[in-house]
């Protein structure tokens, strides 16, 4: 579904259209998702990281100067 698999601190949508950031990838084999916004707890992964479309790549946040979150 996806050509660019999704990196930590990436801002992604699940299938569900859900957005969220990557927190952690397990043995590239789970992907950690938190929301974007509101509590950092209410956490969900993934072992399907193909499902996940990348909104913005934590590079490019990085270039347009918004820092890391």
């Amino acid at each position: 579904m996806n050509t660019t698999r999704a990196e930590v601190g990436d801002i992604v949508e699940d299938a569900e259209g859900r957005q969220a950031i990557v927190t952690d990838i397990r043995q590239n084999v789970t992907w950690v998702l938190r929301p974007r916004q509101g509590p950092t707890t209410a956490q969900w992964d993934t072992a399907e990281p193909d499902s996940l479309r990348v909104v913005k790549s934590r590079a490019s946040r990085l270039d347009e100067g918004h820092g890391l979150w």
